[in-house]
């Protein structure tokens, strides 16, 4: 299957609010039950383009979406503004077939190029394919918290997983080029 990547743009939000909705439906990488409208898909991809975080899309030599790939705050406290958390959600005919590597990729790479020291991966229902990936990426295990969601009639786990980004914790990050606006950058 043949892709590429691209910045997604609010023209993606209907293919990724479906893309959303199979995952939230029909997997355990989200522990959203009800899935949410296109609306609240747009609020949400405004807020995360709008902090100057990278938002990427992957479509077919058609332009058809096959996935896509973000990266936000991982929280609000000033301390974290050098680690971001990643999010990739591939529609289910994109599942193993690299696309989530290449999102995976140029998510670090973008990153790295903002400045980040560090990103994070909170895998829900603790998925294999999600932790292959990751751990295929450089990321370790750093944590599994037991039992903190139920949804499809089980309990769920879920793995948390690090990256270090560029010189990671080995240098102090430059404050002038952090890019986002969240913590008034």
């Amino acid at each position: 299957m043949s892709f590429f990547l691209r910045d997604a743009s609010q023209a993606d939000i209907p293919a990724i609010t479906d893309i959303y909705r199979e995952s939230v439906l029909n997997g355990t990488s989200s522990y959203e039950i009800a899935a949410p409208s296109g609306t609240e898909m747009m609020q949400r991809f405004a807020a995360i383009v709008g902090q100057h975080y990278p938002y990427i899309a992957a479509a077919d030599t058609d332009g058809n979406l096959l996935g896509y790939a973000y990266a936000s705050a991982f929280r609000t406290r000033p301390a974290y503004r050098w680690m971001v958390e990643d999010s990739i959600y591939l529609a289910p005919e994109a599942r193993g077939r690299g696309i989530g590597k290449a999102l995976m990729t140029e998510l670090i790479d973008r990153c790295t190029a903002l400045g980040f020291r560090q990103m994070v991966a909170v895998i829900g229902g603790a998925s294999p394919a999600s932790i292959a990936l990751h751990l295929k990426a450089g990321f370790v295990e750093v944590g599994l918290m037991k039992g903190t969601g139920y949804k499809h009639g089980r309990w769920l786990d879920t793995m948390l997983m690090q990256r270090s980004l560029g010189e990671g914790m080995t240098t102090d990050p430059d404050p002038s080029i952090y890019p986002g606006t969240l913590f008034g950058g």
